[in-house]
């Protein structure tokens, strides 16, 4: 074999390499050109979203572009861009997807509008998209599937509409997709089977239309977390579940699912969270129950039947179980008492019978016990809180008997028991009644005795003991619980003074001591009782004058002091209270009754008061005295002439203001006649003075509706037109809505507060609704604010008044005109029924009656804001 010289070896060395270093320097070239451009269209990118302060570091000072906030790299090239929560307005620039490595991109909880952004189907290597949290709209396009390398896919909580393509079942690496908190409400397609690496689905509270459980999801065998909550399902849970073996969290609660639960379903080994909540299904819990790795189970709101299975207590990591409101049987396994983690336990509302598991809360962190409403008996176990944990005992509506356990006044995180309406009996354990974090003693209807002590707990906000053989004085150490809103300590046999001390319970809303055996004064002086809206201290021994305090309190809308021992006047300060119930009957009162109460609506208020006088009882005495006798005569010319002067400056007076009213009113003031429904802050002449053009919003057929603002208060008054009001059917029909409406109480129900009747003309007065109308908010400026929650929250407002008007009024009120322009929205959108026009009124027997006194077509016109 020939050798090469060396000179010969390095030339051919040479030769060879000199191809590798030119291709090494072209990469080098490339590499750093291609950097550089990924610096110019980060700045492109801001400068089309607008320069958003938190972008401010995006510029060619601030070093590497791989430093900029919001940016991730590998190798030195950008493969994530992250901006959530940066107040980003503008829409996805058209320049992002010149990012040829870009794989993640995360814009979520911005304030982006507009559709899909189509430009991002040119993002060819986007594993990871989030747009959740904005304002996008529109449907979901079809050519989706060309952002091909997804993996995860999150458009949660937009307002995209539609249906769920085809299209998203051609991206086969899809592992997560988000749809949830959204207006999909056409159909899901079926190619959505074909995600065959699908772990997590969530289309959670969309109102697609009503369809059975597509059969194409029994095809996704590695799905994790299935969300379908609020999907307006149908029709039968399919067996094809039980086949979802990695199934871990499974959510179709909310819907209107029927028929039984599968028994496949109880078998899923790798089961942790089970919701099947508020749907319709019916037949028994199925047994066995394999599913051992269940940690929530929740089949509540349902039409379940038949017992609680007894292998219940196999599941050993269970922490919350709930199966209230069913029609469950049977009692309660005492196995439920030994699983380790059971920390919420909810079977209220079920017909369940026996005893409380005598171990329950044993073994167990238990913080949670509701089993109200059902027919369970016995006594309450001693080691409900042997964990300490224990928050809550709701147990009323049983029939327990039996003290409670003295081991209750050790749990020191104990805040609300609700055990009224049972049979419990004995006196409450001394330390339970000042527990640190009580908040909560309902205790009513029961045969408990003792003494009310000293000291309560400083947190609590509702005592309720009425009903019972509670003896004793009422405690003046009742005023360190500040926040006292209600006291319910009705037919006890509470005696001794009211202390002065309760008044000063800035928060407290009810008082009720009535039939007791309380004497002595009431406290002259109220230092707070600002909140107090219903007092009762009826059947009782009190003594002395109604406090003219009583007056002054604002918020007093109920007062009863029926049969005591009052005498003396009643006071004109009380006169300026705006009740809608008063009853003062059975006492020693004497002399005039105040003008404001002395009419037909309070005519049975002041029954068995002989010495009183007034129209609703009988008239008073006329006293006059003979001028002569006693006066000197130069005296009676005096007073004669200037009496005189001072009827000739009445008449002028009244004439003056006559003729002031009569601008706004056309008749006479004097012949005005008030009807409350509610506690008013303001007088009819105050109404009358702001009738003006100025305070015109809106005009219909039967009238027009004024905006009148009253000191703090602001209300609506709509006004009959005076060919409406002369209209004899109309009349009838004014008065019988007016009389019905009125006793309406619900939040989601427009509040009339009162009428004002005159000769020719009638008044409404409504609560105001400041953001107008529904219709005014969706179709005028406010309908950007208006995202899908909110839109959610407020369909259930409406379904809320309507489910009061059909079950809850007697006779049931069936508006039959519901739409956006009779829907009447607040400050915080908080949405009423409004203008009953053509509402009927429906009697015992199910028959419509054309009710006037449901509001011909005299409701409140929505006032244009």
């Amino acid at each position: 074999m020939e050798s090469k010289n060396p000179s010969s070896l390095s030339l051919t060395l040479s030769h060879n390499c000199l191809p590798l270093t030119l291709f090494s320097l072209f990469l080098s070239l490339t590499f750093f050109h291609g950097h550089g451009q990924e610096d110019q269209i980060l700045l492109k990118i801001k400068r089309q979203w607008g320069n958003p302060p938190p972008l401010l570091s995006w510029n060619s000072t601030s070093g590497h572009h791989c430093n900029w906030f919001g940016i991730t790299c590998d190798s030195n090239s950008i493969r994530g861009i992250s901006l959530s929560n940066q107040n980003i307005t503008e829409k996805i620039p058209d320049s992002i997807c010149d990012l040829k490595n870009l794989t993640h991109l995360d814009v979520s909880y911005n304030y982006i509008t507009g559709e899909f952004p189509e430009v991002l189907f040119n993002c060819s290597h986007l594993e990871f998209l989030d747009l959740s949290q904005n304002y996008f709209v529109g449907p979901i396009p079809s050519e989706i599937y060309r952002i091909s390398e997804l993996k995860q896919l999150n458009m949660s909580s937009n307002n995209f509409f539609g249906d769920i393509p085809s299209g998203i079942g051609r991206i086969s690496g899809l592992e997560n997709l988000y749809l949830h908190y959204n207006q999909f409400n056409s159909s899901i397609s079926p190619e959505i089977g074909n995600l065959s690496n699908l772990s997590e689905l969530l289309l959670a509270d969309n109102p697609f239309s009503s369809a059975n459980i597509l059969p194409e999801i029994g095809r996704l065998k590695k799905l994790t977390f299935l969300w379908m909550r609020g999907n307006n399902l149908v029709g039968e849970i399919p067996d094809f579940f039980g086949n979802l073996t990695e199934v871990r969290q499974l959510d179709l609660c909310g819907n209107r699912l029927s028929g039984k639960i599968p028994v496949s379903l109880m078998s899923l080994k790798k089961l942790e969270f089970l919701y099947l909540y508020y749907n319709n299904l019916s037949g028994i819990i199925p047994r066995p129950i394999q599913a051992l790795g269940l940690i929530n189970m929740d089949l509540s709101i349902n039409q379940l039947s038949g017992t609680i299975p007894e292998d219940i207590g196999n599941l050993k990591n269970l922490t919350n179980f709930a199966l209230y409101r069913n029609k469950l049987t049977g009692e309660i396994p005492l196995g439920l008492a030994q699983i380790p983690s059971l920390y919420d336990v909810k079977l209220f509302e079920n017909k369940l019978t026996g005893v409380l598991p005598p171990d329950l809360g044993k073994d167990s962190p238990l913080y949670n016990l509701e089993v109200s409403e059902n027919s369970l008996s016995g006594n309450l176990p001693e080691s409900l809180c042997a964990s300490g944990y224990l928050d809550a005992i709701v147990v009323f509506s049983n029939i327990f008997s039996g003290a409670l356990p003295e081991s209750l006044s050790n749990c020191r995180n104990l805040r609300s028991m609700q055990v009224h309406l049972n049979k419990f009996s004995g006196e409450i354990p001394a330390k339970i009644w000042s527990l640190e974090f009580m908040e909560v003693m309902m205790l009513g209807n029961n045969s408990f005795f003792g003494q009310i002590p000293a000291i309560l707990a400083k947190r609590l906000t509702r005592l309720e003991v009425q009903n019972n053989r509670f003896t004793g004085n009422i405690p003046s150490g009742i005023s360190s619980s500040v926040n006292l809103t209600v006291f319910k300590g009705s037919n006890n046999q509470f005696s001794g003074q009211l202390p002065a001390e309760i008044t000063a319970l800035r928060k407290l809303e009810t008082l009720l001591l009535d039939r007791n055996k309380l004497s002595g004064e009431l406290p002259a002086k109220i230092e707070s009782w600002e909140s107090l809206a219903r007092l009762d201290m009826s059947y009782n021994e009190l003594e002395g004058t109604i406090p003219e305090s009583l007056g002054s309190l604002p918020s007093l809308n109920s007062l009863d002091l029926t049969n005591n021992k009052l005498s003396g006047e009643i006071s004109p300060e009380i006169g300026k209270l705006r009740l809608s119930f008063l009853n003062l009957s059975g006492n020693n009162l004497a002399g005039k009754i105040p003008h404001s109460f002395d009419s037909p609506a309070f005519d049975l208020s002041f029954i068995g008061n002989p010495a009183l006088c007034g129209v609703i009882v009988h008239p008073c005495e006329e006293r006059t005295r003979d001028s002569g006798n006693g006066l000197p005569g130069y005296l009676v010319a005096i007073l004669t002439v200037t009496g005189i002067f001072s009827m000739v400056m009445l008449a002028f007076t009244i004439a003056t203001l006559f003729h002031r009213r009569k601008i706004f009113s056309g008749e006479d003031p004097a012949n005005w006649q008030v009807t409350s429904f509610q506690k008013l802050g303001f007088s009819e002449t105050e109404i009358l003075q702001q009738l003006t053009e100025n305070n015109v919003i809106a005009r219909g057929g039967t009238g027009e509706v004024f905006r009148v603002a009253i000191r703090e208060e602001v209300v609506a008054v709509k006004k009959l037109s005076k060919s409406e009001k002369r209209n004899p059917e109309n009349e009838k029909d004014f008065h019988g809505e007016a009389k019905i409406l009125g006793k309406i109480r619900h939040s989601n129900i427009l509040k009339l507060l009162c009428t004002i009747s005159g000769e020719e003309s009638e008044l409404l007065v409504y609560e105001f609704m400041e953001r107008g109308s529904l219709e005014d908010c969706l179709h005028g400026g406010q309908g950007a604010l208006m995202a899908w929650p909110l839109r959610h929250q407020i369909a259930i407002d409406v379904a809320q008044g309507l489910c009061y008007m059909h079950h809850g009024c007697s006779p049931a009120i069936i508006h039959r005109d519901v739409k956006c322009s009779n829907i009447l929205m607040d400050e915080e959108f908080r949405a009423k029924i409004g203008d009953f026009g053509v509402a009927k009124t429906v009697d015992k027997l199910g028959q419509g009656l054309p009710m006037s006194a449901v509001a011909g077509s005299y409701g409140y016109i929505a006032p244009v804001i």
